[in-house]
C-alpha cells in the first residue's frame, strides 16, 4: 500500500460520569486525511485545511505521533501527511483526538499493520500529551475502538469497547466561544466528598450496564455528573437552559463534552433526537452567540478508510 485516505471521528469523552474513562465516536463529524509514501524518509505535513494549525510535526498531534511510530519501526520511506479539519479545534469534541488517532492509525497502515488497537492508541495519547499537555485517552481510543470505550487502567493501559444500542443518537451544540482545556482543569475540585464519589462511580456502573443492556432508562438515570458538571458548567454560556430544554425534550441526558463549551444530550431514536435538536437550537438563537449543530449516529466503527491502493 502507497496510499490511504481516512475518516477519523470526532469524539464525547467524559459521557457525564465517566471523567477521563468514558469516550464515544461520532459518525457524522470528523477529520479527513490522506498518507502517502514517499522516497524521501520521514514525515512532513503538507497541507492542513479547515482550521489553522501548525504544519511543523514536532508539535502538530499527528505528526508526533508519526514520528514516534516510525521511531520505534524504522522504515525505508518517508510519508506525507494531509488533514482536513472537518470540526473546529477547541470544541470539545476530539479534535486534537482525531488527528492523533488518524495518524496513528494511517501510519500503522502504510508499515503493514503491525500495531494493535491497544498500541495505536498508546501512540495517539502522546498527540493528546503534546496539544492538551495530559496524555489522555479516553478521546483517542473511542476514535479508534469505536462505539463507547472505557478506559479500564491507565497503568497498563486497558481499553474496554462496550456494546452500543441501536437507537441510541447524539446531539450536540457547539457555541462558538473558548474553554482552554487547561482552564477547564483548574476549577476542578481537588478533594471529593466520599458520599459523592460512591454516587458518580455507581452511576458510571449503571451507565455501562445500561448500555450492556439496552436499558435507556437506566442509562437516563446514569447520565449524571455530580463532579465535574457542576464546577465547569459557569464557563459555558447558558448550559442550564440548554441541559433543561433537552431534557424536556425528551433526551435520556445532557451534559458537557470533553472540557467544553460543546454541549451532547444522548437521545432514544431519531424523532426524539430531531426535537431535541430543536429545542436546544431554540435556546441558542436569541443569544448573540454563534454556534453549530451536530444530530449523529454513534459510529461503532471507529476511524474509516475511504480509499487506498
Amino acid at each position: 500500500m502507497n496510499y490511504i485516505k481516512i475518516f477519523s471521528p470526532a469524539t464525547v469523552a467524559n459521557v457525564s460520569c465517566g471523567f477521563d474513562a468514558l469516550g464515544l465516536a461520532l459518525e457524522t463529524v470528523g477529520d479527513t486525511m490522506t498518507f502517502t509514501k514517499t522516497d524521501v524518509e520521514g514525515i512532513k505535513i503538507t497541507q492542513i485545511t479547515g482550521a489553522d494549525l501548525p504544519l511543523d510535526t514536532q508539535i502538530n498531534a499527528a505528526g508526533v505521533v508519526a514520528l514516534a511510530m516510525l521511531e520505534k519501526h524504522p522504515a525505508d520511506f518517508g510519508i506525507d501527511i494531509t488533514i482536513h479539519k472537518g470540526y473546529t479545534p477547541g470544541s470539545g469534541l476530539g479534535s486534537s483526538a482525531a488527528s492523533a488517532a488518524g495518524a496513528a492509525f494511517g501510519v500503522n497502515q502504510l508499515l503493514g499493520g503491525i500495531y494493535s488497537p491497544l498500541e495505536l492508541t498508546q501512540f495517539a495519547m502522546l498527540g493528546e500529551e503534546a496539544t492538551c499537555g495530559t496524555p489522555i485517552a479516553d478521546n483517542v481510543s473511542a476514535a479508534i475502538y469505536g462505539g463507547f470505550t472505557l478506559v479500564r487502567s491507565y497503568e497498563p493501559l486497558s481499553i474496554v469497547k462496550i456494546p452500543v444500542p441501536a437507537d441510541l443518537r447524539v446531539v450536540a451544540i457547539h457555541p462558538q466561544v473558548e474553554v482552554k482545556t487547561k482552564d477547564a482543569r483548574d476549577v476542578l475540585p481537588t478533594e471529593i466528598p466520599l458520599k459523592d464519589a460512591v454516587t458518580q462511580w455507581a452511576n458510571v456502573g449503571g451507565l455501562i450496564s445500561g448500555l450492556h443492556t439496552n436499558d435507556y432508562q437506566l442509562i437516563a438515570d446514569s447520565l449524571i455528573d455530580i463532579i465535574v458538571e457542576p464546577a465547569r458548567k459557569t464557563l459555558i454560556p447558558h448550559f442550564d437552559l440548554v441541559k433543561k430544554e433537552a431534557l424536556k425534550a425528551g433526551a435520556l441526558g445532557a451534559g458537557i463534552s470533553g472540557s467544553g463549551p460543546t454541549i451532547f444530550a444522548l437521545c432514544k431514536g431519531d424523532a426524539t433526537a430531531e426535537n431535541v435538536y430543536k429545542a436546544i437550537q431554540n435556546t441558542y438563537q436569541d443569544k448573540q452567540i454563534d454556534f453549530n449543530m451536530i444530530l449523529s449516529k454513534i459510529n461503532t466503527k471507529g476511524i474509516k478508510i475511504l480509499e487506498q491502493h
